[in-house]
């Protein structure tokens, strides 16, 4: 996690490419606790952080779209009492990018910070 939460985003276009599936795994080995999911035939991170209250949650999902707009990538965030959920993908190629690695690692940088449980 330490060399992707260096890492700053860059600008994607449509014909970007896509992480391969060996990349999915080598990047995926340098997180914890995140999974790859489908949904809507779209590939996505997805991991749910605890909190013991919603005031909590809140401020931590605060910081990540704080990260998310100076990084210039943004995550779908469900913010329950005690949880939030974080997904990760890169809209306009409709799949997984490296960015969405480094926006997961840099996500739980700030969920160590803020003291979540996973």
């Amino acid at each position: 996690m330490a060399e992707l939460v260096k890492e700053k985003c860059v600008a994607c276009r449509r014909d970007s490419p896509r992480v391969t599936e060996a990349e999915i795994e080598e990047l995926g080995a340098q997180l914890s606790g995140w999974s790859v999911i489908e949904r809507d035939a779209i590939p996505r991170l997805q991991k749910v952080f605890k909190f013991p209250d919603f005031a909590r949650a809140l401020a931590f999902t605060n910081r990540v779209g704080g990260i998310a707009e100076e990084q210039g990538h943004h995550p779908a965030l469900l913010t329950e009492w005690g949880r939030v959920t974080v997904t990760w993908w890169t809209h306009k190629i409709r799949g997984l990018h490296r960015n969405d690695f480094i926006m997961a690692a840099k996500t739980d940088e700030i969920a160590a910070q803020a003291g979540a449980a996973e």
